[in-house]
């Protein structure tokens, strides 16, 4: 193997990338494997074995702009995409390559595939993604209208430090960061950092979807990508509802060379999910080789690995599972309703009294496992100490007498009313063991203003009932025998998303907070309830 440090891959513009080109022996020319990584093309480990360049693969690795090495400035999701395709044209031109690229690598590395999939043309064989990135806006900056503040001011404020020494990092993590989210108004989050961060003030000061934030979202792209595709998601992934919309959407479209697999993992696959047993089977190991029999086959005429559509890890059951279709078609969608004295019932309510609880932005409801990135444990973690709290609303089925299965999205439908102009509501599906331990699922939330989804923000009226759907994402699990169902509701979930502070101020500009005192009502006129996607056993 020959490795040529530092190339300086020029760009329409003029900036220059830094690249390193990993050669195999002999002539030539290779196919080409290719990554570009805002982190550090290197990557955590400079030492690690190099698995592409052994098998006969030219295995190139970019510094993206103002990273690294590389020339110019970097701003998240601007450049991308004209930079990739420069890069693909400019791998094209080297008399090293064959005229074939496969491209690889998750998190912000998946984005960069995403990105030019749509116009890298017959050259670009295959694609592998790991947690990846597709929508930056939705589900990402904004959760139903919510801030996403763990995830964007995490890594937002990590990013504009990549010269940080380690020791800087390690003591901003111990004692910068639970003062840094509380820190109002949320337009001035940078101040918290030793310098202005400009992107972050654009993403606080871009509530609604526009032109600054398509730029990184692939949904819009879909019909144009034609690049067969693996995508390998989490569970309790932060993007994981995009891998879910972004496949089954070219799939819909009719790209049949698309697959995702989907296990119990976090943003790291390698790290265990939380603080449930998975059994041994649950390990992203179990993925080792298809990564490269896949670019073997869209490259050298291979076998193709054994893949479905969809290869999900059920839980509960603990078992791999291949699925044709999502959501999968025998799904029954089954409402459980919130009932009095905290029962959870697929038998509606009648005539009830509601429940009612206070939401005081200053001590919001702790996020406590689930899809989250920085500062807390993500994954299934026991919530009894957060369902204790008196601002949460807990309603739980009987024990069960046989299984249930739910896997695919799951929704709420919660008819509320505040005494604020706007407020949060929140939603966590838990599964309850029978010692009692309650483990996180899936969770979401809606923003009061913004109930009407993509429709202009418009406050409530103090009061009046209105009728809410909250997105919980998605799971697969199996709800085994003397377990129970459990549906946890609440109006914050902080850091992950910001905290509403009841207001009804322009986003962002707050410096003040107001209590609100929250109704939740379960009645025949208003039945409140969590729409499960119950899967029939299967003989």
């Amino acid at each position: 193997m020959r490795t040529l440090k530092d190339v300086m891959a020029p760009m329409r513009d003029g900036v220059r990338l830094a690249t390193d080109v990993c050669l195999p022996d002999g002539d030539g020319p290779f196919p080409v494997v290719l990554t570009r990584n805002p982190y550090g093309k290197e990557g955590d480990d400079p030492d690690a074995p190099d698995p592409y360049t052994p098998r006969g693969y030219v295995y190139v690795m970019q510094d993206c702009r103002g990273t690294g090495k590389s020339e110019g400035d970097w701003e998240p999701f601007v450049n991308d995409r004209a930079d990739g395709l420069d890069t693909h044209a400019w791998v094209l031109a080297q008399h090293w390559c064959d005229g074939s690229i496969c491209t690889t690598g998750g998190s912000y590395l998946g984005w960069t595939q995403w990105s030019v999939a749509a116009d890298t043309g017959a050259s670009h064989k295959a694609m592998f993604t790991t947690v990846p990135l597709t929508d930056w806006h939705r589900d990402c900056a904004y959760i139903g209208g919510g801030f996403g503040l763990g995830l964007m001011m995490g890594w937002g404020v990590m990013m504009a430090r990549p010269s940080a020494s380690q020791q800087d990092i390690a003591e901003w993590e111990t004692w910068k960061w639970p003062e840094a989210y509380r820190h109002l108004p949320l337009a001035t989050l940078d101040t918290q950092t030793r310098g202005t961060i400009p992107y972050l003030r654009e993403w606080v000061g871009r509530p609604a979807y526009d032109d600054y934030w398509a730029q990184g979202d692939t949904a819009h792209r879909l019909p144009s990508i034609d690049v067969p595709t693996v995508t390998v998601a989490g569970w309790y992934d932060v993007f994981a509802n995009h891998a879910f919309s972004t496949i089954a959407g070219l799939r819909a479209l009719g790209g049949a060379d698309h697959h995702l697999i989907v296990g119990p993992w976090v943003h790291d696959t390698s790290l265990p999910a939380g603080e449930r047993d998975f059994g041994p089977n649950c390990g992203f190991d179990a993925l080792a080789g298809v990564e490269l029999s896949w670019f073997d086959h869209h490259v050298r005429g291979a076998a193709r690995p054994p893949l479905a559509p969809y290869r999900i890890f059920v839980m509960g059951r603990n078992e791999w599972r291949d699925e044709e279709a999502w959501p999968l078609p025998d799904t029954r969608s089954t409402p459980c309703y919130l009932r009095e004295g905290g029962a959870l019932s697929t038998d509606a309510p009648g005539r009830e009294t509601p429940d009612d609880y206070v939401y005081d932005p200053d001590d919001p409801v702790p996020t406590h496992g689930g899809c989250i990135l920085f500062d807390t444990p993500a994954g299934p973690l026991d919530q009894r100490a957060v369902e204790a709290r008196p601002d949460v609303l807990v309603y739980t089925s009987d024990a069960l007498t046989e299984e249930v299965e739910v896997t695919g999205p799951v929704e709420v439908i919660l008819y509320a009313s505040s005494d604020a102009p706007d407020t949060d509501w929140t939603a966590k599906l838990v599964d309850v063991h029978p010692d009692g331990r309650a483990f996180n699922l899936c969770d979401g939330v809606v923003r009061a203003r913004y109930r009407e989804g993509d429709a202009p923000p418009t406050l409530i009226e103090p009061g009046r009932v209105y009728r809410y759907h909250i997105d919980l994402w998605i799971t697969s699990n199996v709800f085994l025998a003397g377990h129970r169902i459990r549906l946890d509701i609440s109006s914050s979930n902080f850091p992950r998303v910001d905290r509403n502070p009841n207001t009804g101020h322009d986003f962002g500009v707050d410096s003040e907070l107001a209590v609100a005192r929250q109704t939740v009502y379960h009645d025949d006129d208003r039945p409140s309830h969590v729409i499960l996607p119950v899967i029939p056993r299967r003989r």
